[in-house]
């Protein structure tokens, strides 16, 4: 694996499920967009990526079709998060005024050779000099501002779009962690099937999502918060508005939350003894959008005896800790998964 060169234009990527960040070495974020493209179906051309593009879900014409291409963390479809890639790499390439890039792009833990490559060819075909991987919990931690380096234990939980990835880190490496496929967009789907069960009302997946961000606890509030909606009734099939409250949300979202925190408890369960210890006194971070989620820090610290932060802008920690592996590569290549050119 050759080193990068430091005079070079670099780039770290958080290649989510959901949301896909770019940070530029010196410039710190640069772009954040949905994972989202809108492709021609005749031409094959696209159409829009990105926030243009997922204004679009669910309401295209035969023509075009609009999808999310990644899926639990890795590709989904080719061809679609190629072109979207490509797309967005020219944007920040115009910008920015870099040639070809050289590429960290964070990835989940438990991704298989086959899915590496495919994330690596996708980022050449897209225009990348060389590509890199790094572990998303790792990144993650590093983007948390924890010294992963260092031979003490840190357990970071990073709640993603399709996967939640819970890690003990010690001395540049993941020593026990856990990748599930309950994260983001698995809570979106609950509060629809909740809503569809016990209110009779279908919403789609951005109304989920929002309903999510505006009421979402893990835990009751200390003041309900309730919102109107609107959907379509299920028995007729004709719009209606209906209320829903915070503790509406709560209940629909305790499966997956659940889940979640059961991870969570296995993973320190495997955790040898000394990391443990360490993980005590240092407490649990968590990153990813998931962590923003009302009371859910105060859960985890409930049901584990731990206590436990919300890391410093933890939707952008993965492009960050990418962005500082580039930073400090020399250091940090250790971490690194492996490289291509």
């Amino acid at each position: 694996m050759r080193l990068l060169d430091f005079s070079s234009k670099d780039i770290g990527i958080d290649l989510g499920t959901a949301n896909i960040l770019i940070t530029l070495k010196g410039k710190g974020i640069i772009l954040r967009e949905p994972a989202v493209v809108a492709i021609d179906n005749g031409s094959g051309d696209i159409v829009a990526t990105g926030k243009e593009a997922k204004e679009m879900l669910g309401r295209t014409p035969e023509n075009i079709r609009a999808v999310r291409p990644m899926k639990d963390g890795v590709i989904a479809d080719y061809t679609g998060t190629g072109l979207m890639l490509k797309n967005m790499l020219r944007k920040v390439c115009q910008k920015y005024n870099v040639g070809k890039p050289r590429v960290v792009v964070g990835v989940p833990s438990g991704i298989t050779e086959v899915e590496e490559r495919a994330v690596q060819e996708a980022f050449l075909q897209a225009g990348a000099k060389e590509v890199y991987l790094i572990e998303e919990p790792m990144a993650a931690a590093i983007g948390a501002g924890l010294n992963v380096l260092e031979a003490n234990g840190k357990m970071i939980v990073d709640i993603g779009g399709g996967t939640t990835e819970v890690a003990v880190i010690s001395l540049g490496g993941i020593v026990v962690s856990t990748s599930i496929k309950t994260a983001g967009n698995a809570i979106d789907e609950s509060i629809i099937a909740y809503l569809k069960r016990k209110e009779n009302i279908v919403i789609g997946q951005a109304a989920a999502e929002n309903l999510k961000l505006e009421l979402g606890c893990a835990m009751p509030l200390v003041t309900e918060i309730t919102k109107e909606i609107r959907g379509r009734d299920v028995d007729i099939g004709l719009p209606k508005n209906i209320e829903i409250s915070s503790k509406h949300i709560e209940t629909a979202m305790e499966k997956p939350i659940s889940e979640i925190i059961e991870a969570i408890i296995n993973t320190l369960s495997m955790t040898p003894p000394e990391l443990a210890s360490d993980i005590l006194q240092n407490g649990i971070y968590l990153s990813g959008g998931g962590a923003l989620i009302r009371n859910l820090d105060n859960l985890v610290m409930m049901k584990t005896g731990v206590k436990t932060f919300v890391a410093d802008s933890p939707l952008e920690c993965v492009a960050i800790g990418a962005g500082k592996t580039l930073e400090n590569f020399e250091k940090m290549k250790k971490i690194i998964l492996r490289g291509r050119a």
